[in-house]
């Protein structure tokens, strides 16, 4: 395939984070080929978008999500975070069929590809991943992902409870099946649900895993007050510090939420290189806290920007959650904490280091992949146009104003129809399976 975007506004997010006004994007095949100020036209054969009135910005990208809840929407409101799993969440994932898992997926990207995410990094549920990889493949999702790995635990059905030797086996099955497929548009990350649901058995076995077949770890950490009370009872240390004494932090690991960390364990985020993932609609929902985002940032730390689950949000919507981390951290900051500019880096720049991806993904430059959106801007909640499109597109925009969603230069929205999903198919299967 090979596209010419002429007249968009394009904010690129390169190094120097390049804004062009009536500029235009070259694409061949599944890669970017120029992106700048507009240029003669190329020779030979181009399919044309005609993008004046909208912005061109990198796909939005996930640092943490749960496709294997989705179907469990507005089915776990009132709960604090323990309570919630294992009322709700535990017993309804562990109810999932091969079936029910591929409809809640469908679901998902239906949604994400609607709200202009190309891009995410997914923690599944103890059974039945290849659902979900198929899933991602058939609609042309970029997914990094994996089964929620669960050894132990209070609470835990017996249907998610596993021995660490059969969850390390299936997961070597999987990155067997799956890591790199679909010419490297799927990837495999090592899933270990939390501490209170994993031996150090289990969790030394990650680490391992991890460096030998070279995938990446996600997890949750310190999310919720009394979970972090009980790690501490259980193995005497922190969240972020126990991992540390795993050797689970480094580059190669995203740790979900990071709401109740210590100084220390900040300090410990800070020398590895760990990526975090902020969720302030889940973080508010479930009553956990605010995460102290602002001073990650200003130590260096990546943060990435994620919707979590459906459960606890209730949407999967990227517009909601920059609007929501770039105003909620402000009367305890200050008015000029959390930019937009440094809260599109999180959901762009940031949220590809979440997937290990900052070389293909993340911003609009030659050589990187095609995965972009376009955004229009002239709709009234967005009028008049601000000389900052940053500012507009974080602050006023809204998912309805995403026009067309490209993935490895491979159109999945176009004008507003999504093209890889049967969109009432996928509703019709979804509400059939609600019930798992």
């Amino acid at each position: 395939m090979k596209l010419l975007i002429t007249g968009a506004t394009v904010v690129t997010m390169n190094a120097r984070r390049d804004v062009f006004r009536d500029a235009q994007v070259l694409i061949e095949d599944d890669t970017l080929v120029y992106v700048g100020p507009r240029a003669p036209r190329p020779k030979g054969l181009y399919e044309v978008l005609d993008a004046r009135g909208h912005a061109v910005l990198p796909g939005l990208i996930h640092g943490h999500l749960h496709a294997c809840q989705t179907l469990c929407r507005n089915h776990a409101d009132g709960l604090a975070l323990l309570d919630w799993l294992r009322e709700r969440i535990w017993p309804f994932e562990a109810a999932h069929s091969h079936a029910s898992l591929r409809a809640s997926a469908d679901l998902t990207f239906l949604e994400l590809i609607r709200s202009g995410a190309t891009a995410a990094l997914d923690m599944g549920t103890v059974r039945h991943y290849d659902a979900v990889f198929a899933s991602a493949r058939d609609c042309g999702f970029r997914l990094t992902g994996g089964k929620a790995m669960m050894d132990a635990g209070q609470g835990v059905p017996s249907a998610l409870r596993e021995t660490a030797e059969s969850s390390l086996a299936e997961c070597r099955r999987l990155i067997d099946a799956w890591h790199g497929s679909s010419a490297g548009r799927l990837r495999y990350a090592l899933a270990p649900r939390f501490v209170l649901s994993c031996s150090e058995a289990l969790l030394r076995g990650v680490v391992a895993l991890a460096k030998e077949k070279g995938v990446r770890i996600h997890t949750h950490a310190s999310e919720n007050a009394t979970e972090c009370q009980v790690v501490r009872e259980k193995t005497g240390m922190d969240n972020v510090a126990y991992f540390h004494s795993l050797g689970l932090l480094g580059p190669q690991t995203t740790l979900a939420h990071c709401v109740w960390l210590t100084a220390q364990e900040q300090k410990l985020l800070k020398d590895s290189g760990t990526v975090v993932c902020h969720c302030p609609s889940a973080n508010l929902k479930l009553a956990s806290g605010f995460a102290n985002i602002p001073e990650l940032l200003d130590e260096g730390i990546p943060c990435a920007l994620g919707a979590d689950g459906a459960p606890c949000n209730n949407n999967l919507d990227m517009f909601v959650e920059m609007r929501l981390a770039s105003l909620i951290h402000k009367p305890k900051a200050g008015p000029t904490a959390m930019s937009a500019l440094s809260v599109l880096e999180m959901a762009t720049l940031h949220g590809a280091r979440a997937l290990g991806l900052e070389k293909e993904i993340g911003s609009l430059e030659p050589g990187k992949k095609a995965d972009l959106i376009t955004v229009h801007l002239g709709g009234p909640h967005v009028t008049p146009a601000p000389q900052d499109v940053v500012s507009q597109l974080v602050y006023a925009c809204q998912s309805r104003d995403v026009r067309d969603v490209l993935i490895d230069g491979r159109w999945v929205l176009k004008n507003r129809q999504v093209l890889t999903l049967n969109e009432a198919k996928v509703v019709a299967a979804a509400q059939g399976a609600q019930g798992v």
